[in-house]
């Protein structure tokens, strides 16, 4: 594969980490990303470890997941150099082709966008974790494409809309936090899916628009709640680039980042 700002895939030929000399074959425009990504990295990772040190947390309890939605497959390649490990995706038509040229890659792929149910035979080829589980019926179309493949169980989070009412309808993304029990009794219950958690984006509506520390909150009382009957989905996804110190804050394990990260500049094609 080529770009014609980077030139070869940084990931091909041979693995793609470091010691193995891949550094040296970067070429210049590889070089400059590879160090620009390095330095919004530390800026990100002092962020999180000063949010956990304000609450009392320890690092090491919170994950970082970078977003890499409209960048191209060689920055995801240069983050993988860099030492990231979990990487988000929100529309299969990128996510596919990129997971496929970086399939050497010590990377573990995350789902983050709505999923409509004709995408889930190709989203469980790659990914490892769907956060974005908001209907019973994605449910039965993720464990039918698992068992059909074979492969190994796949973890769910339940997505929380918390600005939406009881009941409504499915034309936004999201369960109203009334209804996120018995979804995740759905999901716990479905062979193939492991139920790993909640998450949430901070509303931009309702009561807790523009407040995401009240938002984040929330979820936990809700992410409290879902451990009361399933011990085990302790993930809390939650908070962004620009409000992962109040996640981190309401107790979320993964944040998901992709501007501070990747920055804010034409994305490549």
């Amino acid at each position: 594969m080529t770009n014609d700002i980077y030139g070869p895939f940084p990931g091909d030929p041979g693995p793609f980490f470091p010691g193995h000399g891949w550094l040296d074959g970067l070429t210049e425009g590889q070089r400059a990303r590879y160090e620009e990504l390095g330095t919004n990295l530390e800026v990100v990772e002092r962020r999180i470890a000063d949010a956990c040190a304000a609450v009392g947390r320890a690092r090491d309890e919170v994950t970082l997941i970078v977003v890499t939605k409209t960048y191209p497959a060689e920055d995801t390649a240069l983050l993988a150099g860099l030492g990231v490990t979990d990487v988000a995706e929100n529309r299969d038509q990128d996510a596919a082709p990129k997971a496929e040229q970086c399939r050497n890659l010590p990377l573990d792929w995350h789902f983050v966008g709505q999923l409509q149910t004709n995408k889930v035979r190709s989203v469980v080829r790659y990914a490892n974790h769907v956060h974005s589980v908001d209907r019973p019926r994605l449910a039965e179309s993720l464990a039918a494409a698992v068992l059909k493949s074979e492969r190994p169980e796949l973890g769910c989070l339940v997505q929380v809309a918390l600005d939406k009412a009881h009941g409504e309808g499915a034309h936004r993304a999201g369960v109203a936090p009334e209804d996120v029990a018995r979804l995740a009794d759905t999901i716990a219950d479905t062979p193939g899916l492991r139920l790993d958690g909640v998450m949430t984006v901070a509303p931009l509506a309702g009561p807790l628009a523009g407040d995401p520390a009240r938002a984040f909150d929330r979820l936990a009382e809700i992410a409290t709640a879902v451990r009361t009957d399933h011990p085990a989905a302790t993930m809390v996804s939650a908070g962004m680039s620009g409000d992962l110190e109040q996640a981190i804050a309401a107790g979320a394990t993964h944040v998901r980042v992709g501007t501070a990260v990747l920055g804010v500049r034409s994305p490549l094609r």
